[in-house]
């Protein structure tokens, strides 16, 4: 009998770890990152004010990101 429990023990554990081993885990790149998609509706709602910080151009309300905030001025600051 403990050679079924024996057997049933190392069976799950062998499945365990092949789960583990087959699961690769890759490190997105910056290159590689997906783009968040948003619908015409959230994007208009979701922009971000003067003064606020930003990573592009498209999350600010005027459409400018400069030195990761959102700007008013075109010109490099």
């Amino acid at each position: 009998m403990w050679h079924l429990k024996l057997f049933a023990a190392l069976m799950i554990c062998l499945l365990l770890l092949g789960q583990v081993d087959g699961s690769p885990v890759s490190e997105l790149s910056s290159a590689k990152r997906r783009l968040r998609r948003m619908t015409p509706f959230w994007r208009g709602v979701s922009l971000r004010p003067i003064g606020a910080s930003c990573r592009d151009d498209s999350e600010c309300i005027t459409r400018l990101c400069r030195k990761r905030r959102c700007s008013l001025s075109v010109a490099q600051e």
